[in-house]
């Protein structure tokens, strides 16, 4: 029997039965929960219980990732948008329709991660708009990653509930 025979049998590399799938996952989401508008969120809670240059500091760096996230949305949407798009649809139709394992899988992390770039230009805006600042863009940022982690709670039950399905449905030994 051939070496790689042994470790492929040994170690399933089919996406949703891999660990490194679930621990790129992981990392993901919560890295996209911590992330808020490209802010530590542990720099607001810094912030908002040392107040003072701390707090400047936060709004300083608030100010400036809002300003890159609306700079990116406003030169390059457009492109950026058809680009998310055909990606999208080529991993739901190679994923869904030709049943690539590996296409099913980066789907369900990049869809999701949709959702959470469309909140988050969506929060630049307001904040820009309404000049947000002190406590009350502390209470903004704790509920834009409210709403960043219902969407990454929601996308992970879902990606497991199709892993296990896809799981059972090709067995132990890829059949």
């Amino acid at each position: 029997m051939d070496i790689y025979a042994t470790l492929f049998e040994l170690i399933d590399m089919r996406s949703f039965s891999n660990l490194w799938y679930w621990i790129a996952l992981a990392v993901l989401w919560s890295t996209a929960s911590h992330f808020v508008l490209g802010v530590p969120f542990d720099l607001a809670l810094k912030a908002k219980r040392h107040g003072g240059e701390r707090m400047r500091d936060f709004e300083d760096l608030v100010r400036i990732n809002t300003r890159r996230v609306l700079n990116i949305a406003e030169v390059s949407g457009l492109l950026l948008t058809a680009l998310a798009g055909a990606v999208i649809s080529t991993l739901a139709i190679t994923g869904f329709v030709y049943d690539v394992e590996f296409s099913q899988a980066v789907f369900f992390m990049a869809f999701p991660m949709l959702f959470v770039a469309a909140i988050n230009i969506r929060m630049a805006q307001r904040i820009r708009d309404r000049e947000i600042s002190g406590e009350a863009l502390v209470a903004t940022l704790r509920r834009h990653r409210f709403y960043v982690q219902l969407i990454g709670m929601c996308a992970i039950f879902v990606t497991a509930m199709w892993g296990m399905y896809q799981n059972l449905v090709t067995g132990p030994l890829g059949g």
